[in-house]
């Protein structure tokens, strides 16, 4: 485990950031290979590890959704070593040719990808992001600086210390992945203005996120609220919206493409709406809804502004009766976070018209938001999803981890 000051942390990751740079694409799918076998050849010892986060947590009364989203498990575990060797047999990103052309004076002008450098993740309680996180860095050429938080420490420890030695194992500098274990409120700031950061990207609440708005002085990726909305339009199949309805709230409510609002047009309210709400509060899930909603629905409580606004990470869902789609998609202009939203319908131009209108990272139409995954959409595991729109936005994949720069080419040319 590297030790040293957040100044000395950043130091060394610079350095290795160098020796990254121009590492062969074989060097790096070894590492990642090697860190895959280390985390399950050392499984006893990380999830011995996060027993002691996550009875601390336990003692600490932490909610549903934060033990959740700390514990690991066997299966977990395995799932972030597979998560390491898929990133291993994706294309390297690194000297991929974005375009290139030949100016009238023989300039031959290329765009070239290359890593963006030192890459800082400032995240909460989700161990699996500490391996999903520097698996996509190193890939991607990228030095990485970790910051957990103290909930999840022992977790990342023992996490950090399989994978620097995978690492070190295929050639490459160890600390091309630090862990800054020093989880006081006083290091999360200094984390955010530490100019060895070439890119900042905070992954947890409200509380995290508003705290690197305030703070970070180094360019930041938000990956941001996930109030993700539903719309069952007038001409939807009910039966296939009953079944993505009930997968994009309850599959995994935690998470942030988990669905917080339901929409449903007011020609289909009366045949949908109560089949839903069966559905959805024998799984556990409270309503809260609209006038139009609750006359529908026996037992939902009255939703209000901020109800629709939230997002909920749990087993609660606010639900709203709508005349039309320009209704609907007005709903989530004001109340969406620009995250993921759906529309299901069988209107070949309803469903042209919400995913030309509808301002968000990602749209789908007649499907789950779930599927708004680096794994799902064939990115490999993502280092989160962007709300922003520079300099990426959606799942942030191998390419969003890297930046361009100019290649020119010449024989002799000089300006006139």
């Amino acid at each position: 485990m590297a030790n040293g000051t957040i100044e000395e942390l950043g130091r060394r990751a610079v350095h290795s950031a160098r020796a990254l740079a121009v590492a062969t694409t074989a060097t790096k799918d070894t590492a990642l290979r090697l860190c895959a076998d280390l985390l399950e050849q050392r499984a006893g010892e990380i999830l011995a590890a996060n027993t002691v986060d996550v009875g601390r947590a336990e003692r600490e009364e932490a909610g549903d959704t934060a033990l959740d989203r700390l514990r690991l498990t066997e299966a977990r575990l395995a799932a972030m070593a597979a998560g390491l060797r898929q990133v291993a047999v994706l294309p390297d990103p690194v000297g991929e040719v974005v375009e290139g052309s030949i100016r009238p004076n023989g300039l031959r002008v290329e765009r070239v990808r290359v890593p963006l450098g030192v890459v800082g993740i400032i995240y909460e309680n989700r161990p699996n992001v500490t391996s999903d996180a520097a698996g996509l860095c190193l890939k991607a050429g990228n030095a990485t600086l970790l910051r957990g938080s103290s909930g999840a420490l022992e977790s990342n420890r023992a996490i950090v210390g399989a994978l620097r030695d995978g690492v070190s194992k295929a050639g490459l500098p160890a600390d091309a992945l630090s862990l800054v274990e020093d989880v006081s409120r006083e290091a999360a700031v200094q984390f955010m203005k530490l100019e060895a950061i070439d890119c900042l990207v905070p992954r947890g609440g409200h509380s995290l996120l508003d705290s690197v708005r305030e703070h970070a002085t180094v360019p930041v990726v938000i990956d941001g609220d996930g109030n993700c909305h539903v719309y069952v339009d007038a001409s939807a199949d009910l039966d296939q919206a009953l079944e993505i309805v009930m997968n994009a709230k309850t599959q995994r409510p935690g998470v942030c493409n988990a669905a917080e609002t339901l929409l449903v047009h007011g020609a289909v309210a009366e045949g949908f709406l109560p089949r839903a709400g069966r559905a959805l509060g024998d799984a556990g899930v409270e309503l809260v809804g609209d006038e139009r909603a609750r006359a529908l629905v026996p037992g939902m409580g009255e939703a209000n502004d901020e109800d629709y606004a939230t997002e909920f990470l749990g087993l609660k869902l606010a639900v709203a009766v709508v005349d039309d789609l320009d209704e609907a998609m007005a709903h989530i202009a004001r109340f969406g976070s620009g995250h993921s939203e759906a529309i299901l319908t069988t209107d070949v131009r309803s469903a042209e018209r919400f995913c030309r209108e509808v301002d968000a990272a990602a749209v789908l139409v007649n499907t789950s938001t779930r599927f708004v995954d680096g794994g799902e959409l064939g990115l490999g595991a993502e280092i989160g999803i962007s709300t922003q729109k520079l300099h990426a936005r959606g799942p942030m994949g191998l390419r969003e981890l890297t930046c361009v720069k100019y290649v020119v080419r010449g024989d002799g040319q000089v300006r006139r």
